[in-house]
């Protein structure tokens, strides 16, 4: 931290890999981050073993406080605990949890939140996937500070951020994890020193992404171009994924990619849900005479396999469809 940049106390709320990079951020820059708060410890893997999110392991590490409360809104005993840190500024990451009224009016700078998204566009649990899901070109973080409302505070700094054609949301995270660390940085600095200035946020042109379900995955071939469907793969990564049905079967889509315009001149107009095995290579017909090439694939109670493999053991009939 420089000299002219002043050491807070905070409190920092979070609990996935995407707000450890920026709890790390916080205790390089030489803040004192007096309480991290986690969500509990859940069951995970395959022997649903009871297992620490990954801020409370690195807070841990770091030496820091720890609380875990199931439950905040009424909480009194951890609602006493904060007040007697009487923090600087409350700072949250991926904390999820809706942060009550007697939280926000508690640091003295208000509660910083780290938002994967250009807010308003993409208010809500899944930014990151959406953002992709929907073929942007780009997305970024924002800091603001929070109010009542679903990310609806005002904002504070925003930082752009390119989206790959080929991007999934796997890969994205921890760019975006790692880019939004020194923007908090950045903020708490600004806002310590009032050279930062919250600015409201346009309510109207704001976006939604909702709660990935397990039917987003789905794919709809009648309704969805091949880029559509791409990027939702792209998007929805490693969950829901994208499936469809083969026979009757549930078949999952690990790698697929938009087909060359090639074939579809050649192949001329078919129905959507089609699907064509040519050269070792699986194509489906989507909306709009758009092709997608199934690249590796997984029928219900079998291994994944890629294309030419699995229709050396699949045969395809002539009337097969997808969906």
């Amino acid at each position: 931290m420089t000299s002219a940049a002043k050491a807070l106390k905070l409190v920092f709320c979070g609990t996935p890999q995407f707000a450890v990079p920026t709890l790390e951020a916080l205790l390089a820059a030489g803040h004192e981050v007096a309480l991290a708060v986690s969500q509990p410890d859940r069951p995970a893997g395959r022997e649903h073993q009871l297992t620490a999110p990954p801020v409370k392991q690195r807070a841990l590490a770091a030496g820091l406080e720890v609380t875990q409360p199931e439950k905040i809104k009424s909480n009194a005993e951890f609602r006493s605990q904060l007040e007697a840190i009487a923090p600087d500024a409350i700072v949250v990451v991926a904390y999820g949890r809706i942060i009550p009224p007697w939280m926000l009016a508690a640091p003295r700078l208000g509660c910083v939140n780290l938002h994967a998204s250009l807010l308003p566009k993409y208010r809500g649990a899944a930014p990151i996937q959406w953002a992709i899901a929907m073929g942007d070109a780009y997305t970024g973080n924002t800091t603001m500070l929070l109010e009542e409302g679903l990310d609806t505070g005002p904002i504070l700094m925003q930082e752009t951020m390119e989206i790959g054609p080929e991007q999934t949301a796997v890969e994205l995270f921890p760019l975006m994890a790692n880019a939004g660390a020194p923007l908090v940085v950045r903020t708490l600095a600004g806002l310590a020193d009032g050279t930062i200035h919250p600015e409201p946020q346009n309510h109207e042109g704001a976006t939604y992404a909702p709660l990935l379900d397990r039917e987003d995955g789905r794919m709809d071939f009648r309704l969805r171009s091949a880029t559509e469907l791409y990027n939702r793969w792209r998007g929805f990564q490693p969950w829901p994924g994208a499936f469809t049905a083969l026979n009757g079967k549930k078949l999952i889509v690990h790698r697929m990619a938009i087909a060359h315009e090639s074939y579809a001149s050649r192949l001329g107009f078919a129905e959507p849900g089609w699907i064509l095995a040519e050269d070792g290579h699986l194509l489906a017909c989507c909306a709009e005479n758009t092709w997608l090439e199934l690249q590796e694939v997984q029928l219900e109670g079998k291994k994944r396999l890629d294309a030419a493999d699995f229709l050396r053991g699949n045969p395809l009939t002539g009337d097969a469809r997808l969906g």
